[in-house]
């Protein structure tokens, strides 16, 4: 799992913003908090970020822990007044230990899975929330369904994805593509500019990578740690699975 806290910090100071654009709040927000009402908590987000989606879970009072392993993410969550049933933990999702069996639901949103890299990583991360989760308990995350036609594309050029306001300034968000089709991992150069009154007032270039992943993959990957699937949806509306945008899955813990 590549980690770079100068570049969280890049992020997670445009992030809220971007993503209030970018992010529909009727789809994974609505998505998870429903998962979180029937499963009833306690609940735990990995790589939980700002609390974006975890934080409106928490403020209907659902006991809730929000992982992540950059402080800076945690430091912009602080920053909005969490509610005292609110735990934040600064960790990897790789290896934790918040107590076996504790939680309902575990969930990853906005493609966090697609972080880990390597299989060692994933199996890792899967079994750790698999010793967390009580019997019965429900494990969730989305992922981008792999355009077979995207990904055979090496290099994207840079193209403006976002613009977005921020207090006086405009945030102005592009990136760049490489695609390695042998690794199953996209690298995603960002290049921020902020803009006041007209004028371009910052620059900078922030990195990511993310692992793809094909269906059946993934099914392997949660029967070896302890899973069985429960759906697989191709939306936040629960439509079924269909190749096109979203590959969301719902496991249950077995055993």
């Amino acid at each position: 799992m590549a980690y770079d806290e100068t570049d969280q910090r890049a992020i997670a100071r445009s992030y809220d913003a971007e993503y209030a654009v970018i992010r529909d709040p009727s789809g994974d927000r609505a998505f998870y908090a429903d998962l979180a009402r029937e499963t009833g908590g306690p609940v735990l987000e990995l790589a939980c970020g700002t609390g974006r989606v975890l934080l409106p879970i928490a403020r209907e009072g659902i006991p809730c822990v929000g992982l992540d392993h950059s402080p800076a993410m945690l430091d912009v969550l602080r920053s909005k007044d969490p509610p005292p049933n609110l735990e934040l933990v600064e960790a990897p999702m790789t290896d934790f230990n918040l107590g076996a069996g504790r939680f309902r639901l575990i969930y990853a949103a906005f493609r966090g899975f697609q972080h880990l890299l390597s299989v060692d990583e994933q199996l890792a991360t899967l079994a750790c929330a698999r010793r967390h989760l009580a019997p019965g308990g429900l494990l969730a995350f989305d992922v981008f369904a792999a355009d077979p036609a995207r990904i055979a594309i090496a290099e994207v050029p840079e193209q403006e994805e976002v613009r977005a306001e921020e207090g006086d300034e405009e945030v102005r968000r592009f990136s760049t593509i490489w695609n390695d089709r042998a690794a199953q991992v996209m690298r995603v150069r960002f290049r921020h500019e902020r803009w006041r009154a007209g004028v371009k007032v910052s620059d900078e270039a922030t990195e990511i990578e993310m692992r793809w992943f094909w269906r059946f993959e993934l099914e392997h990957l949660l029967v070896r740690t302890g899973f069985a699937l429960e759906a697989m949806y191709g939306g936040f509306d629960r439509r079924p699975y269909d190749a096109k945008k979203e590959m969301i899955v719902v496991a249950r813990a077995t055993g």
